[in-house]
């Protein structure tokens, strides 16, 4: 039995190193599983890591889980893939049910312990079913608080940075309110390059690769699940899960049926460009008779209240100045990168412990209702 913190590697090639390793263990059960490895970017040696197998005698379903869409987020995502293969693997039924493991969604992200991809996009802003339906305008709170989300010089001063976007989070909330300031963030921007919550102008090389995967599984089974692993958003120490309203359950079925404590839905008007929201996009349109099953599962960490929220828009509005803009004191850098580590991917022990216990209840809740389990455990 491994330790805690031997679920969660110190970076992404010892991260990637279990998740190839993994392979054995799952040839185990479906014998033909294949590791495919897919380079992405300009840097060598970020890779795209997919374990894959269709049933060993028929396609009735298929499990999808995906992790590191948001790079940094991809180290708790890739501990719950870990604990899949050596905990859950064996109580599936590979007869009947494809398997898919995919490790990394965005591995610069992951290996530079950024949300976003190299070229500074939000992933799960850049799934957009109908990009020329996006008008330049899209997102007209963003572009009204902008002087917010952009990058504002080199940090000559952390404490002082603070205070300022503090100041000017403060005038944000008078002119737009709350509602105003999390919808900026929810819809995303296609505007602005170097500013926060960029989708991007053009489809990414992983978004491209994840949308091949889902078309992929959407044509092969009658049934797909598909669970994929985020960090941040939601109670402290507590696993949510969020569910597109494209599901067509409302929020009291999905209690019922799921027993989680936390659940809630997302409306696609307010959330542009998310691989979820595509998913169920394709589905309609091409595969109406296919039921789909998809949804983020989020760790919570600095938790829910406003000051939470605004600590966030602090934590991810900072680091992406430092990243375009750089600091002067080495201090101020390395304060800046542990608030964003403490909100993606604690050290804290606590938190690591309640990744692995709520993720597998979570998981084996999850599993157990769709059906995917054939022993009871």
């Amino acid at each position: 039995m491994k330790t805690i913190d031997e679920y969660f590697p110190d970076t992404y090639e010892e991260s990637r190193e279990t998740f190839r390793g993994n392979l054995e263990k799952i040839r185990l059960y479906w014998p033909g599983a294949e590791l495919t490895t897919r380079p992405i970017g300009q840097e060598e040696d970020n890779t795209i890591d997919m374990i894959y197998s269709p049933g060993t005698e028929t396609n009735e379903r298929v499990l999808l889980i995906t992790a590191g869409e948001h790079g940094i987020e991809g180290y708790a995502g890739a501990a719950m893939l870990d604990v899949f293969v050596q905990e859950m693997a064996n109580q599936m039924d590979p007869k009947r049910t494809g398997i898919c493991l995919i490790h990394a969604v965005n591995p610069w992200g992951m290996r530079n312990f950024r949300r976003v991809t190299e070229n500074n996009v939000d992933l799960n802003r850049n799934y957009l079913v109908d990009p020329e339906q996006v008008p330049h305008d899209v997102n007209e709170h963003y572009e009204k608080v902008m002087k917010v989300f952009l990058p504002d010089g080199v940090i000559d001063n952390y404490h002082l940075a603070r205070i300022d976007l503090q100041t000017k989070l403060a005038k944000g909330l008078v002119s737009e309110g709350y509602y105003g300031l999390t919808k900026a963030k929810g819809m995303g921007q296609y505007e602005f390059p170097t500013g926060v919550y960029y989708g991007g102008k053009e489809k990414e090389e992983n978004a491209q690769f994840l949308q091949a995967i889902q078309e992929k599984l959407l044509y092969e089974y009658p049934r797909v699940i598909h669970i994929d692993w985020h960090t941040a958003l939601g109670p402290t120490n507590e696993v949510t899960m969020l569910m597109s309203e494209d599901d067509g359950r409302t929020l009291k079925e999905l209690k019922k049926t799921y027993g989680l404590k936390n659940i809630e839905q997302f409306t696609p008007e307010k959330a542009k460009g998310d691989s979820t929201h595509h998913f169920y996009a394709l589905k309609n349109r091409h595969y109406p008779d296919t039921y789909l099953f998809s949804a983020l599962f989020e760790f919570g960490t600095f938790g829910t209240s406003i000051s939470a929220s605004l600590r966030e828009f602090m934590t991810i509005i900072l680091e992406n100045r430092l990243h375009h803009e750089g600091a002067v004191h080495e201090k101020d850098r390395q304060a800046i990168l542990d608030e964003f580590k403490a909100m993606f991917y604690p050290e804290n022990h606590e938190w690591r412990l309640a990744v692995l216990t709520e993720g597998r209840k979570a998981m084996k809740r999850l599993l157990q209702n769709e059906g995917l389990f054939t022993i009871k455990g």
